[in-house]
């Protein structure tokens, strides 16, 4: 039943990028201008690599925000704790990255094998700097190349979006986690007013 609810949404995810795709080849006209705008090239795998910038700098936040007496905190017995979903986001960027790379998983079991707040900050920084090969790398040519994935041929900017996915959910985890500690969400954390000159 779980892998029918995923497959369902990387269809769903896989049309709109597919209808999103053929939009942006539709010449775009500026309101202030009738002259054509020449096309941005490859416009999915660079927006792809600018939100998973903003999905790497709000996992690190995350993993740093909270207090190290907190890393073992879980709300129930039944789910996992604060530091092994920071341990599984690392194995996932592994998991991930490495299907749309081409490469074997090194399968380093972050979540079973970290504990400490330092190891796991170390380590989630080291599994985001690896999957930054595969979103630097990739463009909407190579992203279009299928791959095996859960069972099935994606293409490799659909397991990257799989990702994206996958980390926005355990981080709505981590969001309720740090609720429950009374710290804020880096994402609900207002911006730093700039200090008026005198």
């Amino acid at each position: 039943m779980k892998f029918h609810a995923m497959a369902s949404v990387v269809v769903l995810f896989m049309i709109s990028t597919a209808t999103f795709s053929q939009d942006s080849k539709t010449p775009q006209v500026t309101p202030n201008s009738k002259e054509e705008q020449p096309p941005q090239s490859n416009p999915l795998s660079t927006f792809n690599r600018f939100a998973y910038s903003r999905l790497k700098t709000t996992l690190v936040a995350s993993a740093e925000k909270m207090p190290e007496e907190n890393y073992n905190f879980k709300p129930t017995e039944a789910v996992r704790s604060y530091g092994q979903i920071v341990g599984h986001l690392a194995d996932a960027q592994y998991t991930f990255c490495s299907t749309a790379l081409g490469e074997n998983n090194p399968g380093l079991r972050i979540e079973e094998t970290k504990t400490t707040k330092a190891e796991l900050v170390a380590a989630l920084k080291n599994a985001l700097a690896y999957c930054d090969k595969a979103y630097d790398g990739m463009t909407d040519a190579s992203g279009a190349q299928t791959v095996k994935m859960i069972g099935m041929d994606m293409p490799k900017l659909g397991v990257l979006n799989f990702n994206k996915m996958h980390s926005m959910e355990h981080y709505g985890n981590l969001v309720t986690y740090m609720r429950l500690k009374n710290v804020v969400p880096p994402t609900s954390e207002k911006a730093p007013t700039a200090q008026q000159n005198k």
